[in-house]
């Protein structure tokens, strides 16, 4: 087991590497699924006597490869990229919370308090947005530096009227 996982490491590295930055990031369900998938594999390499160094190292590059085309797919099609990645959801707007949309993402109220607050902002009425990322994280957009919220484009939600 340890020379395989000596063996191994580089390779790792490499397949890594290879497959860019998104790989190492914060992550869509993609990416978490990708990297899920090379951490099985790399432990399957290390575990199993049943696979060889060869066969687990063919199986981490056809992953990243998989990885790349989807990716590369996604780059140049909406509808590749509608199914593999979430889009972003407007979660407050103009200091209103969005209870449906809440609701929908399964966020509570106080978690885009949570957010506003790390920002430093004490009032919801001094927010113009703030939207659940595909990764996971909430965006605060502060209502002064909002203009005419064009980072909203392609948002669930943005372009609908604002519930009161």
């Amino acid at each position: 087991m340890a020379v395989v996982g000596v063996a191994v490491y580089p390779g790792l590295i490499l397949v890594l590497r290879l497959s860019g930055k998104r790989t190492l990031t914060k992550m869509n369900a993609f990416d978490l699924i990708v990297t899920v998938a090379l951490g099985s594999t790399l432990a399957t390499i290390l575990l199993s006597k049943d696979v060889s160094l060869a066969e687990g190292m063919t199986a981490l590059i056809l992953l990243v490869v998989v990885q790349l085309a989807a990716t590369w797919l996604s780059v140049r099609s909406r509808r590749i990229r509608a199914v593999l990645k979430s889009r972003p959801t407007l979660l407050l707007r103009d200091g209103r919370l969005l209870d449906a949309a809440l609701r929908a993402q399964r966020v509570t109220d106080g978690e885009v308090r949570q957010a506003i607050r790390s920002q430093g902002i004490g009032d919801l009425d001094r927010v113009a947005a703030v939207v659940l990322e595909t990764d996971g994280t909430l965006s605060v957009i502060p209502a002064g530096q909002g203009g005419q919220l064009t980072a909203l484009t392609g948002v669930a939600g943005a372009s609908a009227p604002v519930e009161r």
